[in-house]
């Protein structure tokens, strides 16, 4: 791959910086260069969610009885970034990237129980060396379930883990306090960042709120004021719930003529779809046992829309307060999902896996001096891109081992070179077995998808022509050649950063899936 590929892939700054040396040995200044004629730093309120997939809001027309008033607004009047990914497909990798501009496989975060590496740095850090006031309220969830402060923060407040929904116990800058059961987290981590920025006003110094929340995550609990406000509701089967075939083929698939076993369409049926896909439908993740049989899973997506409520009046109060306080235009708020969510496409629920649903997020931004109103952003934006994009704001240049790239010129609607790709991975997690390992690539157009560790096949779509991801085609003869470049762009990709090891943890436990539970 040649140098312009590379620099357009966003990946040139990153093989500057590290040359030779592995990541973690680089020196880690906290002063970062200034931009120059930056401007005054701008404050900066970045409100993030969980499990929210990115067509889950009113205006999106997915679910035509969900009302997101002012997600709505937002989109309204700042821009929608309607092309947002994630390059991991879960909490804790995202919410690293998020933190460090980098991918899942260079800050080691690759699952919810990995450690947090001390040698990274997360780029509120370096706000705070450049004057900022600094403040995390929520859902933290990397490196253990401690609620402990961590870097890059003058105010903290979190809690351990998932956290929960009613009756939370809030670390506060070192020490718990625990509030009654009639006390809503959304409503409550709300509040207390509206309180801080008050706080703020007469500091003479910009701010960085980092407001965290638990919702939407299982287990769904609305506020109180919206509990069975869509009782009843119809919930709309997206077209692929029944594409992958159970029992497609009947085993043995030998055929009496050759003695020969099925290959290709006819062992994995007309549409191809792997194997692994055809069982999670019926585990912890698929519509047919969702959560353990816990609920049926239409009663599911009824109440995380129910909770979802709660989280659209937090950006709805938040947008209130800047408001009130002349701190609207000039604030930038960006507001995203730290990863997409399925809901019976492909027969399966939940995230990890690179269909469309589980990587896309929901992400939108206002700030009326730095951008027109109603902007729609077709650009391919992923979550290592906050990074740079805040720092930007903060009149700071990005340091070189991040991967992302600021999205400011496109905010402002400006032609600048940006990625025509994005990549993505995931690791097989021992608490969820169902998803293997994959890698993948995606354009604007194609989709390629290879799976590591199993006798399986792997995945290829023309989202143009198949945007439901219904029609695997892996093997049709036309695509290839360009399956066999884009399998080299990925490999290249993976060598390039630092990619090509796959992670092990000690796992001396009883599993947890249905299938071999309490067994090592």
């Amino acid at each position: 791959m040649n140098l312009s590929r590379l620099k357009y892939l966003g990946l040139l700054p990153l093989l500057a910086s590290v040359g030779a040396q592995p990541l973690k040995s680089q020196p880690q200044s906290l002063d970062l260069p200034r931009i120059p004629n930056a401007g005054t730093p701008r404050n900066v309120v970045f409100i993030l969610s969980d499990d929210h997939r990115h067509d889950f809001m009113g205006f999106m027309k997915r679910v035509p009885w969900l009302e997101t008033p002012n997600m709505d607004r937002m989109a309204r009047e700042g821009a929608h970034l309607r092309n947002a990914f994630v390059t991991t497909s879960l909490c804790s990798p995202s919410r690293a990237s998020i933190l460090t501009g980098m991918y899942s496989h260079q800050h080691t975060v690759v699952d919810n129980a990995a450690p947090v590496p001390g040698n990274l740095v997360f780029f509120p850090q370096y706000l705070q060396k450049a004057g900022y006031r600094t403040a995390f309220f929520g859902k933290w969830h990397m490196g253990k379930a401690t609620a402990a402060p961590r870097p890059g923060f003058d105010h903290w407040e979190s809690f351990r883990g998932q956290g929960k929904y009613y009756g939370v116990t809030l670390n506060i800058n070192g020490k718990p306090t625990k509030y009654d059961d009639k006390t809503y987290t959304t409503d409550l981590l709300t509040e207390h960042a509206i309180n801080w920025m008050k706080e703020q006003q007469n500091s003479g110094r910009p701010f960085f709120v980092y407001l965290s929340h638990k919702a939407v995550h299982s287990n769904f609990s609305p506020a109180a004021r919206h509990a069975g406000c869509y009782a009843g509701k119809e919930v709309p089967l997206p077209r692929s719930y029944k594409t992958p075939k159970y029992g497609t083929p009947a085993l043995p698939s030998t055929d009496a003529k050759t003695g020969a076993p099925a290959g290709g369409a006819a062992y994995y049926g007309e549409t191809m779809h792997p194997d692994w896909l055809k069982a999670q439908r019926e585990s912890h993740h698929g519509v047919d046992y969702a959560y353990h049989g816990r609920h049926p899973w239409k009663d599911e997506v009824v109440r995380y829309c129910e909770t979802l409520r709660a989280l659209d009046d937090s950006i709805g109060s938040v947008i209130a307060y800047l408001k009130e306080a002349g701190l609207y235009e000039s604030t930038l708020v960006i507001y995203m999902g730290d990863n997409g969510f399925s809901w019976g496409e492909h027969g399966v629920i939940d995230k990890r896996h690179f269909y469309e649903e589980s990587v896309r997020v929901p992400m939108l931004a206002t700030c009326p001096e730095l951008f027109r109103d109603g902007q729609v952003v077709e650009n391919m934006i992923q979550n290592t891109d906050i990074a740079p994009t805040i720092l930007e704001l903060a009149g700071l240049q990005k340091p070189g081992h991040m991967v992302g790239s600021s999205f400011v010129p496109l905010l402002k609607g400006k032609q600048t070179p940006w990625r025509d790709r994005i990549f993505y991975e995931y690791y097989w997690e021992y608490n969820h077995p169902e998803t293997p390992t994959m890698h993948g690539v995606r354009t604007d157009r194609y989709k390629l998808v290879r799976y590591y560790g199993i006798w399986d096949c792997n995945e290829f779509y023309d989202l143009q022509n198949d945007p439901d991801e219904m029609r695997n085609l892996i093997a049709a003869p036309e695509h290839q050649a360009l399956i066999k470049q884009l399998t080299g762009e990925l490999y290249d990709w993976l060598e390039s950063t630092g990619g090509m090891s796959i992670p092990l943890k000690r796992t001396v436990r009883p599993h947890a899936d249905h299938r071999n539970k309490g067994t090592f």
